[in-house]
Protein backbone atom coordinates (compact mmCIF):
# COMPACT_ATOMS: atom_id res chain seq x y z
CA UNK A 1 0.00 0.00 0.00
CA UNK A 2 1.37 3.21 -1.41
CA UNK A 3 1.25 5.93 1.51
CA UNK A 4 1.05 9.79 -0.03
CA UNK A 5 4.14 11.82 1.47
CA UNK A 6 3.57 14.19 4.09
CA UNK A 7 2.97 17.88 2.88
CA UNK A 8 6.60 20.09 3.57
CA UNK A 9 3.87 22.82 5.35
CA UNK A 10 0.58 22.91 6.57
CA UNK A 11 -1.97 24.06 3.19
CA UNK A 12 -4.47 25.34 4.73
CA UNK A 13 -4.88 26.25 8.46
CA UNK A 14 -7.77 23.59 8.86
CA UNK A 15 -5.42 20.91 7.65
CA UNK A 16 -2.37 19.22 9.35
CA UNK A 17 0.60 17.90 6.87
CA UNK A 18 -0.42 14.67 6.70
CA UNK A 19 -3.98 15.74 5.42
CA UNK A 20 -6.04 15.22 8.38
CA UNK A 21 -8.52 17.51 10.13
CA UNK A 22 -7.12 20.49 12.49
CA UNK A 23 -9.80 21.66 14.99
CA UNK A 24 -9.40 25.46 15.64
CA UNK A 25 -9.88 25.86 19.48
CA UNK A 26 -9.21 29.41 19.89
CA UNK A 27 -7.83 31.11 23.22
CA UNK A 28 -10.10 33.99 24.04
CA UNK A 29 -8.85 37.43 25.45
CA UNK A 30 -10.28 40.23 26.32
CA UNK A 31 -10.29 43.06 24.88
CA UNK A 32 -11.67 46.49 23.38
CA UNK A 33 -12.96 44.82 19.83
CA UNK A 34 -14.45 41.57 21.28
CA UNK A 35 -16.44 43.40 23.52
CA UNK A 36 -17.63 45.69 21.16
CA UNK A 37 -18.31 42.74 18.68
CA UNK A 38 -20.47 40.65 21.53
CA UNK A 39 -22.74 43.56 21.55
CA UNK A 40 -23.32 44.22 18.46
CA UNK A 41 -23.37 39.99 17.73
CA UNK A 42 -25.89 39.24 20.76
CA UNK A 43 -27.73 42.26 19.38
CA UNK A 44 -28.22 40.75 16.06
CA UNK A 45 -29.12 37.20 17.63
CA UNK A 46 -31.67 39.14 19.59
CA UNK A 47 -33.22 40.79 16.79
CA UNK A 48 -33.11 37.78 14.81
CA UNK A 49 -35.13 35.67 17.44
CA UNK A 50 -37.91 38.33 18.05
CA UNK A 51 -38.16 39.95 14.56
CA UNK A 52 -40.47 36.45 13.61
CA UNK A 53 -42.89 37.97 16.84
CA UNK A 54 -43.50 42.07 15.99
CA UNK A 55 -46.16 42.83 13.92
CA UNK A 56 -46.27 45.73 11.80
CA UNK A 57 -49.37 47.37 9.76
CA UNK A 58 -51.03 43.66 10.47
CA UNK A 59 -48.40 41.39 9.19
CA UNK A 60 -45.10 40.05 11.00
CA UNK A 61 -42.30 42.81 10.45
CA UNK A 62 -40.27 40.09 8.50
CA UNK A 63 -41.91 37.56 6.25
CA UNK A 64 -41.75 35.84 3.18
CA UNK A 65 -44.33 33.73 1.98
CA UNK A 66 -43.05 32.01 -0.57
CA UNK A 67 -46.13 30.18 -1.53
CA UNK A 68 -48.54 33.77 -1.58
CA UNK A 69 -45.58 35.07 -3.23
CA UNK A 70 -45.51 38.10 -0.91
CA UNK A 71 -42.28 39.25 1.15
CA UNK A 72 -43.55 41.85 4.24
CA UNK A 73 -41.06 43.63 4.65
CA UNK A 74 -41.86 46.35 8.07
CA UNK A 75 -44.93 47.29 6.82
CA UNK A 76 -44.64 47.16 3.13
CA UNK A 77 -46.00 44.26 0.93
CA UNK A 78 -43.98 42.98 -2.17
CA UNK A 79 -45.36 40.67 -4.71
CA UNK A 80 -43.78 38.55 -7.32
CA UNK A 81 -44.59 41.57 -10.01
CA UNK A 82 -42.23 44.18 -7.81
CA UNK A 83 -39.33 42.48 -9.70
CA UNK A 84 -37.86 45.89 -9.97
CA UNK A 85 -38.10 47.00 -6.95
CA UNK A 86 -36.49 43.31 -5.14
CA UNK A 87 -33.77 43.39 -8.03
CA UNK A 88 -32.87 47.45 -6.66
CA UNK A 89 -32.94 46.21 -2.94
CA UNK A 90 -30.63 43.02 -3.73
CA UNK A 91 -28.39 45.47 -5.87
CA UNK A 92 -28.44 47.89 -2.68
CA UNK A 93 -26.86 44.94 -0.27
CA UNK A 94 -24.23 43.94 -2.59
CA UNK A 95 -22.98 46.78 -3.53
CA UNK A 96 -23.28 47.53 0.41
CA UNK A 97 -20.82 44.93 0.81
CA UNK A 98 -18.53 45.73 -1.63
CA UNK A 99 -18.48 49.35 -0.56
CA UNK A 100 -17.38 48.29 3.39
CA UNK A 101 -15.38 45.67 2.03
CA UNK A 102 -13.01 48.52 -0.22
CA UNK A 103 -13.42 51.00 3.18
CA UNK A 104 -12.82 48.36 6.13
CA UNK A 105 -11.91 44.89 4.83
CA UNK A 106 -14.00 42.24 5.74
CA UNK A 107 -15.86 43.90 8.37
CA UNK A 108 -18.86 42.48 7.45
CA UNK A 109 -17.68 39.14 8.09
CA UNK A 110 -15.90 39.67 11.57
CA UNK A 111 -19.05 41.88 12.97
CA UNK A 112 -22.42 40.89 11.12
CA UNK A 113 -22.14 37.58 9.03
CA UNK A 114 -24.65 34.74 10.70
CA UNK A 115 -21.60 32.19 10.68
CA UNK A 116 -19.46 34.74 12.59
CA UNK A 117 -21.79 35.33 15.05
CA UNK A 118 -23.48 32.29 16.06
CA UNK A 119 -19.85 30.92 16.05
CA UNK A 120 -18.52 32.77 17.89
CA UNK A 121 -20.73 34.90 20.41
CA UNK A 122 -23.40 31.60 20.92
CA UNK A 123 -21.58 28.02 19.99
CA UNK A 124 -18.15 28.24 20.71
CA UNK A 125 -18.91 29.86 24.38
CA UNK A 126 -21.18 26.67 25.26
CA UNK A 127 -18.30 24.72 24.21
CA UNK A 128 -16.05 26.09 26.72
CA UNK A 129 -18.73 25.93 29.03
CA UNK A 130 -19.34 22.48 28.61
CA UNK A 131 -16.06 21.22 27.73
CA UNK A 132 -13.45 23.53 29.41
CA UNK A 133 -10.77 25.67 28.08
CA UNK A 134 -8.62 25.05 25.18
CA UNK A 135 -6.45 22.87 26.81
CA UNK A 136 -9.23 20.59 27.28
CA UNK A 137 -10.54 20.88 24.13
CA UNK A 138 -7.50 20.08 22.23
CA UNK A 139 -6.74 17.08 24.80
CA UNK A 140 -10.39 15.25 23.74
CA UNK A 141 -9.74 16.08 20.37
CA UNK A 142 -6.46 13.97 20.46
CA UNK A 143 -7.90 11.16 23.16
CA UNK A 144 -11.85 10.76 21.37
CA UNK A 145 -15.01 11.94 22.41
CA UNK A 146 -15.90 11.95 26.63
CA UNK A 147 -18.79 12.57 28.42
CA UNK A 148 -18.46 16.32 28.07
CA UNK A 149 -18.02 16.50 24.41
CA UNK A 150 -21.53 14.12 24.49
CA UNK A 151 -23.25 16.52 26.07
CA UNK A 152 -21.83 19.46 23.94
CA UNK A 153 -23.21 17.53 20.82
CA UNK A 154 -26.81 16.88 22.45
CA UNK A 155 -26.85 20.46 23.12
CA UNK A 156 -25.55 21.35 19.78
CA UNK A 157 -28.41 19.27 18.47
CA UNK A 158 -31.09 21.12 20.03
CA UNK A 159 -29.82 24.74 19.67
CA UNK A 160 -29.81 23.75 15.96
CA UNK A 161 -33.41 22.81 16.35
CA UNK A 162 -34.32 25.66 18.07
CA UNK A 163 -32.82 28.10 15.25
CA UNK A 164 -34.17 25.43 12.37
CA UNK A 165 -37.51 26.55 14.15
CA UNK A 166 -36.94 30.25 14.02
CA UNK A 167 -35.50 30.02 10.69
CA UNK A 168 -39.01 28.75 9.35
CA UNK A 169 -40.94 31.03 11.07
CA UNK A 170 -39.68 33.83 8.62
CA UNK A 171 -41.28 31.78 5.57
CA UNK A 172 -44.52 30.44 7.34
CA UNK A 173 -45.02 32.94 10.56
CA UNK A 174 -45.00 32.21 14.26
CA UNK A 175 -48.97 31.17 14.38
CA UNK A 176 -48.64 28.62 11.88
CA UNK A 177 -45.56 27.46 13.25
CA UNK A 178 -46.93 27.06 16.65
CA UNK A 179 -49.77 25.12 15.17
CA UNK A 180 -47.52 22.85 13.49
CA UNK A 181 -45.25 22.45 16.53
CA UNK A 182 -48.36 21.06 18.68
CA UNK A 183 -49.34 18.87 15.83
CA UNK A 184 -48.14 15.42 14.41
CA UNK A 185 -45.65 15.55 11.96
CA UNK A 186 -47.72 13.52 9.35
CA UNK A 187 -50.16 16.58 9.23
CA UNK A 188 -47.25 18.77 7.62
CA UNK A 189 -44.76 16.87 6.32
CA UNK A 190 -43.23 19.91 4.34
CA UNK A 191 -42.73 21.84 6.97
CA UNK A 192 -41.19 18.79 9.10
CA UNK A 193 -38.93 18.22 6.21
CA UNK A 194 -37.93 21.37 5.95
CA UNK A 195 -36.62 22.03 10.11
CA UNK A 196 -35.41 18.21 10.24
CA UNK A 197 -33.30 19.44 7.16
CA UNK A 198 -32.56 22.67 8.20
CA UNK A 199 -31.75 21.33 11.64
CA UNK A 200 -29.42 18.88 10.06
CA UNK A 201 -27.49 21.25 7.79
CA UNK A 202 -27.18 24.07 11.06
CA UNK A 203 -25.39 20.69 12.85
CA UNK A 204 -23.37 19.62 9.99
CA UNK A 205 -22.09 23.45 10.22
CA UNK A 206 -21.51 24.73 13.64
CA UNK A 207 -20.75 21.43 14.70
CA UNK A 208 -18.49 20.25 12.14
CA UNK A 209 -17.66 22.45 9.03
CA UNK A 210 -17.10 25.41 11.72
CA UNK A 211 -14.67 27.94 10.38
CA UNK A 212 -14.07 25.90 6.63
CA UNK A 213 -17.28 27.53 5.92
CA UNK A 214 -15.53 30.87 5.87
CA UNK A 215 -11.90 29.49 4.47
CA UNK A 216 -13.31 27.44 1.84
CA UNK A 217 -17.11 27.32 1.37
CA UNK A 218 -17.47 30.69 1.00
CA UNK A 219 -17.03 32.91 -2.17
CA UNK A 220 -16.74 35.82 -0.17
CA UNK A 221 -12.87 35.44 0.74
CA UNK A 222 -12.73 34.60 -2.86
CA UNK A 223 -13.80 38.29 -3.87
CA UNK A 224 -11.75 40.12 -1.29
CA UNK A 225 -8.78 40.15 -3.60
CA UNK A 226 -10.79 42.45 -6.54
CA UNK A 227 -12.50 44.41 -3.64
CA UNK A 228 -9.44 45.65 -1.71
CA UNK A 229 -7.22 47.86 -2.62
CA UNK A 230 -3.66 48.94 -1.19
CA UNK A 231 -6.08 52.12 1.22
CA UNK A 232 -8.40 49.50 2.11
CA UNK A 233 -8.22 49.82 6.32
CA UNK A 234 -7.47 45.89 7.51
CA UNK A 235 -6.54 43.79 10.56
CA UNK A 236 -2.76 43.39 10.08
CA UNK A 237 0.67 43.40 11.57
CA UNK A 238 3.20 46.30 11.61
CA UNK A 239 6.26 44.12 10.89
CA UNK A 240 8.63 47.55 11.01
CA UNK A 241 7.72 47.54 14.59
CA UNK A 242 7.69 44.36 15.62
CA UNK A 243 10.47 42.64 13.65
CA UNK A 244 12.69 41.15 14.59
CA UNK A 245 10.53 39.08 16.99
CA UNK A 246 12.02 37.35 20.16
CA UNK A 247 12.97 38.82 23.91
CA UNK A 248 15.67 41.01 24.67
CA UNK A 249 18.31 43.72 23.55
CA UNK A 250 17.93 44.57 19.61
CA UNK A 251 14.61 42.95 18.77
CA UNK A 252 11.60 44.47 18.26
CA UNK A 253 8.22 44.66 19.71
CA UNK A 254 7.02 41.63 18.72
CA UNK A 255 7.86 38.64 21.11
CA UNK A 256 6.67 36.12 19.46
CA UNK A 257 4.48 34.49 22.24
CA UNK A 258 2.19 33.23 19.50
CA UNK A 259 -1.16 34.92 21.06
CA UNK A 260 -2.22 36.38 17.84
CA UNK A 261 -2.39 32.71 16.50
CA UNK A 262 -3.88 30.88 18.99
CA UNK A 263 -6.93 33.46 18.89
CA UNK A 264 -7.60 33.78 15.84
CA UNK A 265 -11.20 31.89 15.01
CA UNK A 266 -9.98 30.38 11.19
CA UNK A 267 -5.91 29.26 12.52
CA UNK A 268 -4.32 32.22 10.99
CA UNK A 269 -0.89 33.59 11.32
CA UNK A 270 -1.83 37.56 10.92
CA UNK A 271 2.31 38.24 10.83
CA UNK A 272 2.48 36.52 7.50
CA UNK A 273 0.51 39.04 5.90
CA UNK A 274 -3.18 39.53 4.78
CA UNK A 275 -4.46 36.06 3.87
CA UNK A 276 -7.69 35.13 2.13
CA UNK A 277 -8.40 33.33 5.40
CA UNK A 278 -8.51 36.36 7.47
CA UNK A 279 -12.25 37.71 8.69
CA UNK A 280 -11.50 40.86 10.13
CA UNK A 281 -12.43 40.15 13.82
CA UNK A 282 -9.47 41.34 15.09
CA UNK A 283 -9.30 39.12 17.86
CA UNK A 284 -5.54 39.07 17.27
CA UNK A 285 -5.03 42.55 17.84
CA UNK A 286 -7.19 42.15 21.41
CA UNK A 287 -4.63 39.47 22.17
CA UNK A 288 -1.39 41.21 20.83
CA UNK A 289 -2.85 44.44 23.07
CA UNK A 290 -2.96 42.26 26.05
CA UNK A 291 0.14 41.26 25.70
CA UNK A 292 1.86 44.82 24.90
CA UNK A 293 0.33 45.67 28.00
CA UNK A 294 2.42 42.87 30.27
CA UNK A 295 5.43 44.41 28.66
CA UNK A 296 4.55 47.62 29.17
CA UNK A 297 4.53 48.59 25.52
CA UNK A 298 2.20 50.79 23.15
CA UNK A 299 -0.48 49.21 21.80
CA UNK A 300 -1.63 48.47 18.11
CA UNK A 301 1.16 46.17 16.77
CA UNK A 302 -1.36 44.50 15.46
CA UNK A 303 -3.95 47.01 14.16
CA UNK A 304 -6.69 48.16 11.71
CA UNK A 305 -4.65 50.78 9.41
CA UNK A 306 -4.43 50.85 5.76
CA UNK A 307 -2.65 48.24 4.22
CA UNK A 308 0.25 50.12 2.84
CA UNK A 309 0.89 51.62 5.96
CA UNK A 310 1.24 48.62 7.97
CA UNK A 311 3.65 47.31 4.40
CA UNK A 312 5.37 50.86 4.87
CA UNK A 313 4.88 51.21 1.45
CA UNK A 314 3.43 54.57 2.10
CA UNK A 315 2.89 57.01 5.01
CA UNK A 316 -0.43 58.29 4.86
CA UNK A 317 -3.96 57.61 3.41
CA UNK A 318 -4.42 59.93 0.28
CA UNK A 319 -8.20 61.64 0.81
CA UNK A 320 -9.26 60.75 -2.70
CA UNK A 321 -10.37 57.31 -3.49
CA UNK A 322 -12.43 56.96 -6.70
CA UNK A 323 -13.52 53.32 -6.04
CA UNK A 324 -15.16 54.31 -2.93
CA UNK A 325 -16.63 57.14 -4.63
CA UNK A 326 -17.70 55.54 -7.42
CA UNK A 327 -19.61 52.85 -4.95
CA UNK A 328 -21.37 56.22 -3.02
CA UNK A 329 -22.59 57.01 -6.69
CA UNK A 330 -23.91 53.84 -7.76
CA UNK A 331 -25.54 52.92 -3.76
CA UNK A 332 -27.11 56.55 -4.44
CA UNK A 333 -28.66 55.84 -7.72
CA UNK A 334 -30.12 52.37 -6.15
CA UNK A 335 -31.45 54.00 -3.37
CA UNK A 336 -33.33 56.68 -5.38
CA UNK A 337 -34.40 54.13 -7.44
CA UNK A 338 -35.80 52.35 -4.39
CA UNK A 339 -37.30 55.43 -3.45
CA UNK A 340 -38.92 56.26 -6.98
CA UNK A 341 -40.37 52.89 -7.77
CA UNK A 342 -41.69 52.64 -4.01
CA UNK A 343 -43.35 55.79 -3.80
CA UNK A 344 -44.78 54.58 -7.45
CA UNK A 345 -45.95 51.78 -6.23
CA UNK A 346 -49.81 52.17 -5.49
CA UNK A 347 -52.00 49.90 -2.90
CA UNK A 348 -53.79 48.84 -6.64
CA UNK A 349 -52.52 47.56 -9.95
CA UNK A 350 -54.71 47.59 -12.82
CA UNK A 351 -54.65 46.30 -16.35
CA UNK A 352 -57.09 46.79 -19.23
CA UNK A 353 -57.42 44.13 -21.78
CA UNK A 354 -59.54 43.91 -24.66
CA UNK A 355 -62.55 41.75 -24.77
CA UNK A 356 -62.45 38.68 -26.56
CA UNK A 357 -64.28 38.36 -29.73
CA UNK A 358 -65.20 40.99 -32.03
CA UNK A 359 -63.58 44.45 -31.31
CA UNK A 360 -66.73 46.49 -31.39
CA UNK A 361 -70.57 46.04 -31.72
CA UNK A 362 -72.38 48.98 -33.51
CA UNK A 363 -76.08 49.50 -32.52
CA UNK A 364 -77.93 52.71 -34.15
CA UNK A 365 -75.27 55.58 -33.50
CA UNK A 366 -73.41 54.15 -31.36
CA UNK A 367 -70.51 51.56 -31.23
CA UNK A 368 -69.86 49.61 -28.09
CA UNK A 369 -66.32 47.70 -26.90
CA UNK A 370 -66.09 45.47 -24.46
CA UNK A 371 -63.12 45.69 -21.97
CA UNK A 372 -61.26 43.24 -19.77
CA UNK A 373 -60.32 45.09 -16.60
CA UNK A 374 -58.02 43.35 -14.20
CA UNK A 375 -57.21 44.79 -10.64
CA UNK A 376 -54.97 43.16 -8.09
CA UNK A 377 -55.33 44.32 -4.59
CA UNK A 378 -51.95 45.17 -3.22
CA UNK A 379 -52.87 46.25 0.04
CA UNK A 380 -53.40 44.27 3.52
CA UNK A 381 -56.99 45.17 3.33
CA UNK A 382 -60.33 44.42 0.77
CA UNK A 383 -61.29 47.01 -1.50
CA UNK A 384 -63.98 47.67 -3.34
CA UNK A 385 -63.13 49.65 -6.17
CA UNK A 386 -65.61 51.54 -8.29
CA UNK A 387 -65.10 52.37 -12.18
CA UNK A 388 -66.18 55.68 -13.77
CA UNK A 389 -66.21 56.76 -17.95
CA UNK A 390 -64.83 60.17 -17.93
CA UNK A 391 -63.31 62.14 -21.50
CA UNK A 392 -66.65 61.43 -24.04
CA UNK A 393 -69.76 63.47 -23.98
CA UNK A 394 -72.82 61.03 -24.43
CA UNK A 395 -70.06 57.85 -23.29
CA UNK A 396 -71.30 55.04 -21.12
CA UNK A 397 -70.38 52.53 -18.93
CA UNK A 398 -71.60 49.21 -18.22
CA UNK A 399 -70.63 47.14 -15.34
CA UNK A 400 -71.78 43.65 -14.15
CA UNK A 401 -70.23 44.38 -10.78
CA UNK A 402 -69.59 48.16 -9.69
CA UNK A 403 -67.81 48.40 -7.00
CA UNK A 404 -65.59 45.73 -7.72
CA UNK A 405 -65.01 44.01 -4.61
CA UNK A 406 -61.23 42.42 -4.02
CA UNK A 407 -59.77 40.42 -1.13
CA UNK A 408 -56.81 41.77 0.56
CA UNK A 409 -53.73 40.67 -1.58
CA UNK A 410 -56.20 38.91 -4.10
CA UNK A 411 -56.31 39.84 -8.11
CA UNK A 412 -60.16 40.10 -9.33
CA UNK A 413 -61.28 40.30 -13.08
CA UNK A 414 -64.51 41.51 -14.66
CA UNK A 415 -65.83 42.64 -18.04
CA UNK A 416 -67.56 45.81 -18.70
CA UNK A 417 -68.90 47.40 -22.21
CA UNK A 418 -68.37 51.32 -22.76
CA UNK A 419 -70.43 52.35 -25.22
CA UNK A 420 -70.02 55.60 -27.52
CA UNK A 421 -71.52 57.94 -29.73
CA UNK A 422 -70.62 57.23 -33.36
CA UNK A 423 -70.31 60.20 -34.19
CA UNK A 424 -67.24 60.84 -31.22
CA UNK A 425 -64.93 58.59 -33.54
CA UNK A 426 -62.37 59.65 -35.60
CA UNK A 427 -60.56 57.79 -38.26
CA UNK A 428 -61.97 55.00 -36.20
CA UNK A 429 -61.05 55.47 -32.67
CA UNK A 430 -61.71 57.33 -29.77
CA UNK A 431 -59.58 57.78 -26.73
CA UNK A 432 -61.87 57.76 -23.28
CA UNK A 433 -60.57 57.86 -19.40
CA UNK A 434 -61.54 54.92 -17.09
CA UNK A 435 -61.13 56.54 -13.48
CA UNK A 436 -60.74 53.64 -10.58
CA UNK A 437 -61.17 54.56 -7.17
CA UNK A 438 -61.37 52.71 -3.42
CA UNK A 439 -63.13 54.23 -0.38
CA UNK A 440 -59.70 54.43 0.93
CA UNK A 441 -58.91 57.72 -1.35
CA UNK A 442 -56.93 55.37 -4.32
CA UNK A 443 -57.42 57.03 -7.31
CA UNK A 444 -56.40 56.16 -10.81
CA UNK A 445 -57.07 57.04 -14.45
CA UNK A 446 -56.14 55.19 -17.44
CA UNK A 447 -56.45 55.93 -20.99
CA UNK A 448 -57.99 53.58 -23.37
CA UNK A 449 -58.95 53.93 -27.25
CA UNK A 450 -62.45 52.87 -28.60
CA UNK A 451 -62.64 51.18 -31.61
CA UNK A 452 -65.67 51.68 -34.21
CA UNK A 453 -65.82 51.51 -38.18
CA UNK A 454 -63.52 54.04 -40.10
CA UNK A 455 -65.48 56.99 -41.52
CA UNK A 456 -65.62 56.96 -45.15
CA UNK A 457 -65.73 60.51 -46.79
CA UNK A 458 -69.22 61.90 -47.47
Amino acid sequence: MTVAPAAPRRVLPTLNEDGSRRWIRPRPFDGRFVRARRKVGWGLIALFATLPFVRVGGHPALLFDIPARQFHFFGATLRATDGVLLMLSLLTIFVSIFAITAWKGRAWCGWACPQTVYMEFLFRPLERWIEGGRNAQVRVDREGPNARRWVRYLVFALLSLVLANLFLSYFVGVERLGRWMTASPGQHPTGFSVVLVTSLLVYADFGYFREQMCTVACPYARLQSVLLDPKSIVVGYDARRGEPRGRGAGKGDCVDCGACVATCPTGIDIRDGLQLECIACAQCADACDSVMTKFKRPFGLIRHDVEHVLHGTQGSLRPHRSRLFAYGLVLAALLGGLVFFAGGASRAQVTLLRGIGAPFEVTGDRVRNQVRVKIQNRSSDPGAYRLTLLGVPGGELTAPENPLRIGAGEQGTTSVFISVPLASLEHGSCIVTLELRDERGFDVRLSYSILGPTSTPS
